[in-house]
């Protein structure tokens, strides 16, 4: 079986429109929550949100062409571009047909649907934009970027809530590793800052209702509350090893493990035992050839929900056995919120700096420690320390669990 590595990754996220300004912000505790401002927020509960800022879709497409896309399509062509950019794919460096593109998306396009149908309700349905469809669906964040880069490979949209990015990216893995594609860019893309995202969520009392971003999205602390609704997307080149080094590509790290289970209990709560979720670190561990006790940070999926970090550290107690004690937990939620399918994308990424640099990114906010999670959560500062090997974890709604292994390429 071929081995599959990261040549290229790619950001825009709410602390930081590219991966040195995310991993910068993620590194010095930067948070990316504050009051929202797509939309006026009189008649809601929640009043803060993680939304990208200074974003310029212009400067990855044409001004005609964006006008005709969704944030969701335009946030995902940036952050595959600077990862293209960074593995240097250009042309004649890969084969079309063996280049695919897997990258997903929790919800698509909120923004288009929701003024779409405001609009056929004023005017009627003869004058709902015929470009509705093509800008809403889903999949057209890949879509987008294989038009983009020319790539003719396997193309397609998973969907699977917050582990949509890991689904991404794991499925994307095997089809390099048994020889269908040599190279893949994989990834998750959001934008559900709109009202009826916000209210959906809002009115099943997922979300934090506070006003102090601070004290909004506090993963592992005894006060937690609810999430904090982010947006953006995380872009991975992967590829495999002897195509990497066959065309002189610098490789990031290896993508070494996956495992993905179901719940099968409860379409939004998480199962209490915690079963499923251990199967599927477990089983990435095992992928990777490696024993709990070699990982050295798992970036946890910590929403800042109230059952979530407890019903997770039992997960992580039954994988990981003595070695939970002492391997290095943190949730960066706590910094950019959650970016639903897009969440899982930039945490991958947010290993991948991790090994490189040898920093473990803090969980901000951590002030009253929770006795239901005993973990080693690296409170408020990043800490310095190799990381040889990385797991980051993403649980969805309605019990998809995806678990990916990172860790430093060796021969």
């Amino acid at each position: 079986m071929e081995r599959v590595v990261i040549t290229g990754v790619g950001a825009v996220t709410p602390v930081g429109n590219d991966v040195p300004q995310f991993w910068d912000s993620l590194v010095n505790g930067v948070c990316g929550i504050a009051p929202i401002t797509r939309f006026d927020t009189a008649d809601f509960k929640v009043k803060v949100a993680a939304e990208v800022k200074g974003f310029d879709p212009t400067k990855y497409v044409e001004p005609r062409e964006a006008k005709r896309m969704d944030r969701f399509c335009l946030y995902a062509l940036a952050a595959a571009q600077q990862a293209v950019d960074q593995a240097r794919l250009t042309e004649g460096t890969f084969d079309p047909y063996r280049t695919g593109v897997i990258f997903g998306s929790g919800v698509g396009g909120l923004t288009v649907v929701e003024a779409e149908v405001e609009k056929m309700g004023v005017k009627g349905p003869s004058r709902v934009s015929p470009l509705c469809i093509p800008m809403m669906i889903g999949n057209m964040a890949a879509a987008h970027i294989s038009m983009r880069f020319g790539f003719k490979g396997e193309s397609f949209c998973p969907v699977t809530a917050c582990a949509t990015g890991n689904h991404a990216i794991g499925e994307a893995m095997r089809a390099i590793r048994h020889g269908y594609q040599d190279v893949v860019i994989a990834g998750g893309t959001e934008n559900a800052i709109t009202r009826i995202g916000m209210a959906g969520f809002q009115n099943m009392k997922a979300l934090h209702t506070g006003d102090d971003p601070a004290a909004a999205s506090i993963p592992f602390d005894a006060r937690r509350s609810g999430f904090v609704m982010g947006e953006g997307a995380g872009a991975v080149v992967l590829e495999s090893l002897s195509h990497a080094k066959a065309r002189g590509a610098k490789i990031l790290c290896e993508t070494a493990g996956y495992g993905a289970s179901s719940d099968a209990y409860h379409i939004t709560s998480p199962d209490p035992e915690g079963e499923s979720a251990a199967h599927a670190m477990l089983a990435a561990i095992r992928d990777a050839g490696l024993a709990p006790e070699d990982v050295t940070y798992i970036n946890a999926h910590g929403t800042s929900t109230p059952l979530n970090e407890k019903y997770e550290t039992i997960a992580i107690k039954k994988a990981f056995g003595g070695a939970a004690k002492s391997v290095h937990v943190s949730s960066t939620k706590s910094m950019t919120g959650h970016l639903l399918g897009a969440a899982a994308a930039i945490e991958a990424i947010a290993c991948v700096c991790a090994i490189r640099d040898g920093i473990i990114p803090p969980t901000i906010g951590y002030q009253q420690p929770d006795p239901d999670c005993d973990l080693d959560i690296t409170p408020n500062k990043a800490v310095r320390t190799p990381v040889e090997a990385a797991l980051s974890n993403a649980l969805g709604f309605g019990g998809h669990n995806a678990t990916l292994l990172l860790k430093k390429v060796s021969e």
